[in-house]
């Protein structure tokens, strides 16, 4: 990795729009917490309440498209080894 990318925490994909898996440590620190909420939510709303889980799911994953926003390289579509 450049200087460049080590600021990035998420590195877009190489073919279509978004971000990969993390790079870096705090990447990785978000996704495991992340993915651990979630499941935890999984464990609580299911049981009871199926729509407020879903409401949870959709602002979770909302916060983590904020965070790859913030912290991942520029979002734009990609077309594997054209763009290089």
């Amino acid at each position: 990795m450049n200087n460049d990318d080590e600021r990035y925490w998420f590195r877009a994909k190489r073919y279509g729009w978004g971000w990969g898996p993390p790079v870096t440590w705090q990447g990785w620190v978000v996704f495991v917490v992340w993915f651990a909420v979630l499941i935890c939510a999984m464990r609580y709303f299911i049981p009871h309440r199926l729509i407020a889980f879903l409401i949870f799911t959709l602002v979770m994953t909302l916060v983590l498209v904020v965070i790859c926003y913030q912290k991942g390289e520029p979002p734009r579509w990609r077309w594997g080894d054209r763009d290089e």
